[in-house]
């Protein structure tokens, strides 16, 4: 009832459909403009054939005719003409809509993005990484420890010790009695006698030997 009274709510146009129909409508003025083309021309030819034959009334309404031809001519070119600026003016606005469609689809996307990891869900977040990293090596050193009764051992004392036994090593190497070869048997020149002096050296090395041992 309320349709009846109101009518129908006007839909908004479509701009493809829009498009279309002004193609539509471009293609007829196209199609008339040629009919009168050729309408216009041959008005020509016959006020030619009128003149030819010294009819010269009806060759001027020849030519009248040919003018009102020419007239829808132009008239519809410039119909032709504000299609034509129409669709480019449609065109461009199709153009801006859909580009900003794009921008606000993209910032609504941007916006859920920056909602879902907003900052301080991402302090959050490096805090609980650098705690869970803290406590990583915190367990890696204590694991590392020594366990038991080898976590009282003083490290400096054992260095004392070890540096006592390496001592006590090279006292003990010291203290040993060297092994002598045999003396290799000396060619002395003839007329000369051996001396005694190699014993006597051995006999004095026993006896040093003897004296550390002490």
């Amino acid at each position: 009832m309320f349709s009846r009274i109101f009518g129908k709510p006007k839909q908004e146009p479509n701009a493809l459909a829009t498009l279309d129909k002004l193609n539509e409508t471009l293609e007829m003025l196209e199609k008339k403009e040629k009919v009168l083309l050729k309408k216009a021309a041959a008005e020509v030819e016959k006020a030619k054939e009128l003149t030819k034959a010294k009819n010269k009334r009806a060759a001027i309404q020849c030519l009248k005719r040919k003018r009102l031809y020419e007239q829808q001519i132009e008239q519809l070119g410039n119909f032709q003409l504000r299609i034509h600026d129409q669709m480019i003016m449609l065109e461009g606005a199709k153009a801006t809509t859909e580009t900003v469609d794009a921008l606000r689809t993209g910032a609504a996307a941007m916006k859920a993005m920056q909602k879902a990891t907003n900052i301080d869900d991402v302090d959050k977040t490096m805090d609980e990484i650098n705690e869970q990293t803290e406590n990583m090596k915190q367990i890696q050193e204590a694991l590392s420890a020594p366990l038991g009764a080898a976590a009282d051992f003083d490290e400096d004392e054992l260095e004392a010790e070890l540096e006592e036994l390496e001592g006590a090593e090279l006292e003990e190497q010291l203290l040993q009695p060297a092994t002598t070869a045999p003396a290799a048997p000396v060619r002395l020149p003839a007329g000369r006698q051996p001396a005694h002096k190699v014993e006597d050296e051995d006999d004095e090395l026993a006896e040093l030997q003897r004296e550390m041992a002490l």
